[in-house]
């Protein structure tokens, strides 16, 4: 399980370094591919043997094709969402996930914003009843966050939120699901 799992975590970073570099070199000078990048870290907040060992290394791209940068005030930015690929690494044998989906960001000023995304993820993590880490049922879940956050300037920012992954009991099996609560530092192009 151990070589499974660190064959994944360097799959994982390599397509994410590769698909980065790919859309970096593919752009013309003036042209942006996406709006925002961040790396991070989340833990497990979960009890009991659903607990999840280690620190989970994250990387999530943030992308604008529905203009919420244009958005004048909260109703806007609500009408436009932006597009959120992303990666949580498993350490210590845990699970590893890449998730998709929208977020939606919220303005309180110029400096505080909220921050709220729903999607898909899929992960490499158990499926089946264990003694040890969370019971997940499939591999393919649903995924939801909600977060803070402060920018220190027109690039650079920081948030915390927190992220739960499941089945919401479509698929057969157990479904203890995945929670994760981290920090990520920002930098919006």
């Amino acid at each position: 399980m151990a070589l499974h799992t660190h064959n994944t975590v360097r799959a994982c970073l390599a397509f994410a370094l590769t698909a980065t570099v790919a859309l970096a070199t593919s752009a013309r000078a003036d042209d942006k591919i996406f709006d925002e990048l961040r790396f991070g870290a989340s833990a497990s907040v979960q009890g009991g043997h659903s607990h999840e060992d280690g620190i989970f290394p994250e990387v999530t791209v943030l992308f604008d094709p529905f203009g919420q940068n244009a958005a004048t005030d909260w109703k806007q930015q609500l009408a436009r969402p932006r597009i959120n690929i992303g990666t949580s690494i498993g350490t210590s044998g845990e699970a590893t996930q890449i998730f998709g989906g929208l977020a939606w960001t919220v303005d309180f000023n110029e400096k505080i914003f909220a921050e709220a995304g729903f999607g898909g993820v899929w992960h490499n993590g158990n499926v089946g009843y264990t003694d040890d880490g969370p019971e997940l049922g499939c591999h393919f879940l649903f995924h939801e966050y909600v977060g803070a956050g402060y920018r220190f300037d027109q690039h650079w920012n920081v948030s915390a939120q927190i992220a739960h992954s499941s089945h919401a009991n479509l698929c057969d099996g157990p479904n203890s699901g995945m929670t994760r609560a981290g920090i990520q530092v920002g930098y919006k192009f």
